[in-house]
């Protein structure tokens, strides 16, 4: 798996500390909402040529994190 701290920041100054890939503004919470609508990286990239492939890897890879570790409640049905 990606090292994603290599590759992603929050910093309270930009984007109200939303975390970003490292010298943009673009959130890992956008690559995930693209990748979620069908998007492939290869158009991710066409779309932000200043951003690389293993940066999109470390937004999942951060996803999975925040998830790993998110305190989980049942689903009531």
């Amino acid at each position: 798996m990606v090292n994603w701290s290599k590759h992603i920041t929050s910093n309270p100054s930009i984007l109200a500390g939303k975390p970003v890939i490292n010298g943009t503004r673009i959130t890992v919470e956008l690559i995930i909402e693209k990748l979620a609508e069908g998007e492939t990286i290869d158009q991710i990239l066409e779309a932000h040529p200043h951003i690389n492939e293993e940066s999109v890897f470390a937004c999942l890879a951060y996803a999975a994190d925040s998830l790993r570790n998110e305190l989980r409640f049942p689903i009531a049905q």
